[in-house]
């Protein structure tokens, strides 16, 4: 399949790529890896007029540790987050979630803000963003302006990103404290998008849980930020799995389609989050 007609444009910095967006507003997509708008395009799902192409902005490629958190650029390539020690020492759950990313050849092209701006709810990186309470940062004419995960997923493959805003970097909270981590997700086949993922951090004493934030994967339109965590506190083992599962379950009303139906996704959730939470308390 091939795309509509289109133009090319090439981005030689953030500020030009920011004019160039204010300029031609929704008549023009910012090309990054390309592993998920050339697919929509050549599907006819997207049909920018214009393509501007930012795969030459360096400014937008780097791992950085700032302010208690993992600061990445959305130009970085996804295999270099699993690459970087830094990255694997101060956000375990995002080291754990980026090998399911595809395959290694979707890594080697795929970037960080690509995967985030794309907004697919079964997607890796989203459901952890959501999970780590993290951010974005979108750049305009007007400014900076950080957005928070929870916010800034609006729906199925939508964000809160206005037509002349480059998402400029993202932001991964590190781990703090007695804090456990694990990403679980099932595919039919590797490399697939998940029929459901879950991705928690859980806050224990000698593995009593005392806090947990769990974010669920292709189960809505949206990654799902589990309700009710609180009720978690105080609770351990077998007892805390299985009100974890209860309240996922409670959060989310999936559909049938034709890789599996609602209830096989509830039961399927279900029972990732009990595996999930009990790795993370370290069972």
């Amino acid at each position: 399949m091939k795309p509509p007609p289109f133009r090319y444009e090439r981005a030689e910095t953030a500020a030009g790529a920011v004019e160039f967006l204010a300029e031609h507003g929704d008549e023009a997509k910012a090309l990054a890896g390309g592993q998920s708008l050339i697919a929509l395009m050549n599907m006819r799902i997207a049909r920018p007029e214009v393509l501007l192409d930012i795969g030459p902005l360096d400014e937008l490629r780097f791992i950085e540790k700032r302010n208690g958190a993992i600061e990445v650029g959305a130009m970085t390539a996804q295999v270099e987050l699993e690459e970087n020690g830094d990255v694997a020492a101060a956000c375990p759950l995002l080291a754990e979630a980026i090998p399911h990313v595809g395959h290694s050849a979707i890594r080697n092209r795929g970037t960080v803000g690509g995967s985030i701006a794309h907004a697919d709810p079964a997607a890796e990186l989203p459901v952890v963003l959501v999970a780590l309470g993290g951010s974005v940062t979108l750049s305009s004419k007007g400014g900076d302006r950080s957005v928070g995960a929870e916010e800034f997923f609006k729906g199925f493959l939508a964000t809160v990103t206005e037509p002349d805003e480059l998402l400029r970097s993202v932001s991964f909270p590190s781990a703090e404290g007695n804090t456990g981590f694990a990403f679980e997700e099932f595919s039919r086949r590797l490399g697939d998008f998940a029929l459901s993922s879950v991705a928690c951090a859980v806050e224990h004493d000698g593995g009593t849980i005392t806090g947990a934030r769990i974010a669920l994967g292709g189960v809505a339109g949206t990654p799902v930020l589990v309700d009710g965590t609180a009720d978690l506190a105080g609770l351990s083992g077998e007892e805390a799995g299985a009100k974890a599962a209860d309240l996922a379950d409670a959060s989310i009303q999936p559909t049938s389609d034709i890789h599996g139906s609602a209830e096989y996704r509830r039961h399927l959730t279900r029972e990732l989050v009990k595996r999930a939470l009990n790795r993370a308390l370290g069972g």
